[in-house]
């Protein structure tokens, strides 16, 4: 899961990146409200932490921009020294999912966090498979199996099998499926991730006459779409 922090304070900062960090997640740090922005239109996040105040664009600002702009629904937890009745219903009016009040604990952002991408993106972390329609992804064993029928895989098509399937609709950016397949690998290449694209769409039957589209998007990455026939199938 990709994480973006917006927040402006170092201490603060840097206690969010190693909490988040050390549990597991892609975290990207930005100060500035614009940057952030400049980001969100080039890459894909799993999650936004917003501070309120930060120089020249407001977390406030970014979430409204964010809600706008967007046609996912990004979650979104603001980071807020105010803790006053009105402030934290104008942060909930405004399209936050959940907030909390500075100085935020290691232990409550952690759970704070977990919680809140369980909800927007159904993780069980309990599971040991998942199923997408005729599709069974054997978590252990790293295992697609497709009408019960296995097929054979790598370890890292069947990481982004995984990803793919688990975002169903939704654009992800070649940055996004870099780091949580290629393990942040700096300089993959895009004929490589093309390539691993491309056999998926075979060894999975990724089309349209078998009720997907596994397509790219100019200048920015991937989408998976399960298609109306097969929906109703």
């Amino acid at each position: 899961m990709r994480i973006a922090i917006l927040e402006d304070d170092p201490v603060q900062a840097a206690l969010v990146m190693e909490t988040l960090s050390t549990a597991g997640y892609s975290c990207h740090e930005f100060s500035k409200g614009k940057a952030l922005v400049h980001a969100l239109r080039r890459q894909t996040f799993d999650l936004l932490l917003l501070d309120w105040e930060v120089p020249d664009l407001s977390g406030k600002d970014v979430l409204q921009w964010v809600r706008e702009s967007q046609a996912e629904r990004t979650p979104v937890i603001f980071m807020t020294a105010r803790g006053r009745e009105d402030d934290i219903t104008s942060i909930l009016n405004a399209g936050a999912d959940d907030y909390l009040i500075k100085p935020v604990s290691s232990g409550v952002l952690l759970a704070r966090v977990s919680a809140l991408l369980r909800r927007a993106y159904a993780i069980n972390p309990l599971s040991t498979k998942e199923v997408f329609g005729d599709f069974e992804f054997d978590l252990p064993s790293g295992q697609v199996l497709k009408n019960g029928i296995p097929v054979t895989v790598t370890q890292r098509e069947f990481a982004l099998a995984l990803l793919l399937f688990q975002n169903l609709g939704r654009p992800l950016s070649r940055a996004h499926v870099a780091e949580l397949v290629w393990k942040q690998v700096p300089d993959v290449s895009s004929r490589t991730m093309d390539t691993h694209v491309s056999l998926l769409r075979t060894k999975l039957g990724l089309r349209p006459e078998g009720g997907y589209r596994l397509a790219p998007v100019y200048g920015y990455g991937y989408r998976l779409e399960q298609l109306a026939a097969a929906l109703s199938g």
